[in-house]
C-alpha cells in the first residue's frame, strides 16, 4: 500500500532484486532451487500502478518439510526460531516459519518497488554490500571514491 498512482510497474521491475535473493547461489545457502518468479495479482493495469495496494505471488515450489525432522525439538544454531520460540512460546515443525528466509521475499519485493520510485522520483540508485563482519573489515581505502559516491555500483558489487 502507498504506491502513487500512474507508476509505471511490471513483475520486470521486481524480478531482479528477487532474482539476486533467490536460494541456492551459493554454497552459504540452501541448496534449494527456487525460481522466486514474480507475478502481480492487483494494484496494476496495462503496466502503470493504480494507487491502490500492490498484491504480489510468489510460490514456493520446493518445500522439504521432513528436512527440519531432526530440529522440532533442537533450534537450529544461528537460527532465528530459537528467539521465535522464547518471545511466542511455539515454532514451524515445518521449517522456520516467520523466521524463514522465505519471510524476506515480500519486503525484497516492496523495496524493489519502492527503489524504482526513488529512481524515478529522484534519480536516486542504492547499492549495498557487507564491509564488515565482527571485527574483520573491507579497509576504507580499499572502497573506491569516485564522482557517483562513496563504493561500488550494482553492476560492480553483482560481479563482486
Amino acid at each position: 500500500d502507498g504506491v502513487p498512482p500512474r507508476m509505471a510497474l511490471t513483475e520486470a521491475d521486481i524480478q531482479p532484486q528477487l532474482t539476486r535473493r533467490r536460494p541456492g547461489q551459493s554454497r552459504l545457502t540452501t541448496p534449494r532451487a527456487e525460481k522466486d518468479l514474480v507475478t502481480i495479482l492487483s494494484g496494476t493495469e496495462f503496466g502503470y500502478t493504480l494507487g491502490t495496494p500492490i498484491g504480489l505471488m510468489v510460490k514456493n515450489e520446493d518445500q522439504r518439510p521432513g528436512d527440519y525432522t531432526e530440529m522440532s525439538c533442537i533450534p537450529r544454531p544461528g537460527h532465528a526460531d530459537f528467539s521465535y520460540l522464547v518471545k511466542y512460546g511455539t515454532k514451524a515443525s515445518s521449517g522456520g516459519g516467520r523466521s524463514s528466509a522465505r519471510e524476506t521475499i515480500g519486503r525484497v519485493a516492496a523495496g524493489a518497488i519502492a527503489e524504482k520510485w526513488l529512481h524515478d522520483t529522484f534519480g536516486s540508485e542504492i547499492a549495498c554490500w557487507v564491509s564488515s563482519i565482527g571485527k574483520h573489515a573491507i579497509p576504507e581505502e580499499e572502497v573506491p571514491q569516485g564522482e557517483d559516491g562513496f563504493g561500488w555500483s550494482r553492476e560492480e558489487v553483482d560481479q563482486l
